[in-house]
Formats: structure tokens, C-alpha cells, sequence
């Protein structure tokens, strides 16, 4: 038999788009239904945007990473630019600028599309599930909010029967270096530079760079800066390594002490943590503390954060902090209760009644309510290769048979 090649490529998918299938389209759902279930119960409201929008309101608190990443689209209706969206938390901001009063949280779920994967093996359409808490400005104690995220997520987890020990934290803060940058007058052109260095990991190169910048070793202290693991966490850690201007500015030791704490909570939840003042990919985004979790199982390495979340402004300075995930990332790290199958036997069902048809719906609804899955055949070779018992007639009255038994 040949095969038509040229048809078959009209099969293909985009790079970084693929189906989920059967098993794990049925894992996405039950991942759905489960975290969804965590989240509202602990007060968060679900919405549900709509999948395309108005660049203008989409783009309103989007940096230039995010609008490269958004395919853009022309309205038939009026020619206006359209954008399908590559991230929901602008939505939200929306939402809540029309509807948010005083202290609001939101959830969702949803497939969002990029332009571009994120990473060499990543999705273009991952199923992004997020949680956001707005109004955060009236707390007198802000990290209070950040604290309460990591027992969320913790609780997710929990709920899909992963061990909070597969997870670890790595926490920052844009602050510190939106005040090293402003302390010492780093021209922006600098800042890219620094970024740039900082997101590559470039040490040898970051260190020739700093050899000549105003403020330099304290740009080279950010990077070189990790947590003894063996010791509490403190914001002496960091702030006793910086230059004397550094140390004593107000903002920056806030900043430090709310790593602390939030380093400190996360231990205490049971997830492993680290602290990584460079991580700047949502700098012109974030506001304050950012943290990203990452899958640690011990057979595999995850380059890519599973979990991305910190604090932002939204509109009218309302200052909001969330967290967003994919949840396909997950789908191999879940399982599902097997199902039973059973088979209504084709010559029984050719040969009842229509009294016994009519029992059979109900033996079936029965079977269903129970968790079963049951297959009412249209032919003798509607059969599928793996079943666990057959549903006959026996002296008239439907009964099921297991597999073995028959």
C-alpha cells in the first residue's frame, strides 16, 4: 500500500504546538478540576477572559518581551489590532481595574499562544492556571501576601499527590538592583548590559564589565550571592557584602529582609529554596519580590521555572502579586485511577428485547455512576483491545462477567 507523503505533511503542527492525547488530555482535565478546586476554595475568583483583545488594553502593562511573544491579528469589523493573548495576568489587571475593590483575588485557567517557545523544548500553547491577589497596597505588612502564595502552592501540590520535596524555590527581588542602578547613576544602556551579563550567567565577563562601572563590585556581589544552607536565612547575608551606600539605604535592606522572611517561610513549608538577586526576566515588569519554582525530581534537570510569580503594579498604582504555571508541565508527574472497562456483548444486545434494551440503559447509567466506562457496541468489531469484564444476558437479565471468568 503506498502512502501519499504530500497529504500527510498537511498533518503537521507548528513548532512548539502539539495535541494532548487521550491519557493526558484526561490529566489535564483532572489537574484542571483539582487545583481550580484548591484555588476558589481558598477565596480566589474565577474568571475566565477571552482569548483575543485589543492590543490597546492588552499591551497596556505588557514590557517588550511580552508584545514580541503576541501574535497580532486585524479586526474585520473595524480594522482595529488585535493581539491573542500570550499571558492572562494583563487580563486580570483589566478586570480588576474595572470591578477590584479593597483586597481582591482572582484564578484562572486557559491556553494562551506565543510567538515564540519558551526554552529549546517548550510549548507554544502551554494551559496557563494562575492565582493573583490585588490591593495589596493597604497591607501594612506587604510580604504578607507573598507568604500566603507559598502555602497556596504548597496546597496545590499537595492536591495532585506530589511531594512538596519535588519542589524548589528560587527567590529575588528587583529592588536591590533598581537602587544599585539609581545609587549609582548606571546610564541605561548599562542596566541592559548588566541584564544581559546577569540572565547568561556570564561571570568572567560580568566581572571585567564591573572592573570599570561606578558602583561595579556591588553589581558583582548580586551575581557571586548565594544562601548558607546551613544557616537561617538573613538579610545580614547579602547587606554586610555590599558597599557602605548600599547597606544603609532604607529600600534595600526592606528588600533584603523580605527574602529573608519569605526564604524562611518556604523552608518551613517543605520545599527547598535559593535566593537569586539577578533573576531579572520580568524587570521592567516586577516591582518587588519575584520568585520562580522549579520541578526537582532526581532523574532529570529543569532549565525552565514550572512556576513564575512576584509583585507588580497595576492601574492607578493599585500593587498587586501572583503566580502563574503551566500545567502541562505536570502531566508526567501525575497518575489516574484506572478505569474499568466493561463490553456490552454484541449478539446479546442484537438479540434482547426491547424490554431488556431498556433495562440495559439503566444497567449502563448504573455501571457509569459507579466509575465505570462501558462501551455499547455498534458492530461485533467495536471492541476495544483491553477490557475488564463483559456485560451479557444472562437467563434474561444483564449481568457483568470478568475478563478470566467468562
Amino acid at each position: 500500500m503506498l502512502i501519499d507523503m504530500t497529504a500527510k505533511n498537511h498533518w503537521l503542527l507548528p513548532d512548539g504546538v502539539a495535541d494532548v492525547l487521550f491519557t493526558h488530555a484526561q490529566k489535564q482535565e483532572s489537574l484542571r478540576d483539582a487545583l481550580l478546586f484548591v484555588l476558589t476554595a481558598h477565596g480566589y475568583r474565577l474568571v475566565a477572559p477571552p482569548l483575543i483583545e485589543y492590543t490597546d488594553t492588552l499591551y497596556r502593562h505588557a514590557d517588550d518581551k511580552l508584545k514580541r511573544q503576541t501574535f497580532k491579528l486585524i479586526d474585520q469589523l473595524n480594522g482595529r489590532t488585535m493581539g491573542l493573548r500570550a499571558d492572562i495576568t494583563p487580563q486580570i489587571i483589566r478586570i480588576d481595574a474595572q470591578l477590584g475593590v479593597g483586597i481582591s483575588r482572582y484564578c484562572y485557567i486557559g491556553q494562551v499562544v506565543k510567538t515564540l517557545p519558551t526554552g529549546l523544548f517548550g510549548l507554544r500553547t502551554p494551559m496557563q492556571l494562575g492565582a493573583e491577589i490585588f490591593g495589596i497596597d493597604a497591607l501594612d505588612d506587604k510580604v504578607v501576601a507573598e507568604l500566603s502564595l507559598v502555602e497556596l502552592l504548597a496546597d496545590l501540590f499537595d492536591e495532585i499527590g506530589m511531594k512538596r520535596t519535588q519542589f524548589h524555590v528560587d527567590v529575588g527581588h528587583v529592588a536591590i538592583f533598581q537602587r544599585l542602578c539609581a545609587l549609582h547613576g548606571i546610564s541605561k544602556d548599562d542596566v541592559d548590559t548588566l541584564m544581559s551579563l546577569y540572565d547568561k550567567k556570564a561571570l568572567p565577563e560580568l566581572n571585567a564589565f564591573c572592573q570599570n562601572l561606578a558602583g561595579g563590585m556591588d553589581f558583582l556581589v548580586l551575581a557571586k550571592h548565594t544562601l548558607d544552607m546551613t544557616k537561617a536565612p538573613s538579610a545580614d547575608n547579602l547587606l554586610n557584602k555590599l558597599s557602605p551606600i548600599a547597606k544603609t539605604d532604607g529600600a534595600i535592606i526592606d528588600a533584603c529582609q523580605e527574602i529573608a522572611t519569605l526564604v524562611r517561610h518556604v523552608k518551613n513549608v517543605g520545599m527547598t529554596v535559593s535566593i537569586d538577586v539577578t533573576e531579572l526576566s520580568g524587570y521592567h515588569y516586577h516591582t518587588g519580590l519575584v520568585f520562580n519554582v522549579y520541578l526537582n525530581p532526581t532523574d532529570t534537570v529543569q532549565t525552565q521555572a514550572l512556576v513564575r510569580g512576584g509583585r507588580f503594579r497595576a492601574i492607578d498604582d493599585r500593587q498587586a502579586t501572583g503566580f502563574s504555571m503551566d500545567i502541562n508541565r505536570l502531566l508526567d508527574f501525575v497518575e489516574l485511577e484506572a478505569d474499568t472497562v466493561i463490553w456490552v456483548a454484541f449478539d446479546d444486545l442484537q438479540n434482547a428485547s426491547q424490554a431488556q434494551k431498556d433495562d440495559l440503559i439503566t444497567q449502563i447509567k448504573t455501571l457509569q455512576d459507579e466509575g465505570c466506562v462501558v462501551i455499547k457496541p455498534l458492530s461485533a468489531t467495536d471492541k476495544p483491545t483491553q477490557i475488564d469484564g463483559v456485560l451479557h444476558l444472562d437467563d434474561g437479565v444483564w449481568s457483568v462477567r470478568l475478563v478470566g471468568d467468562e
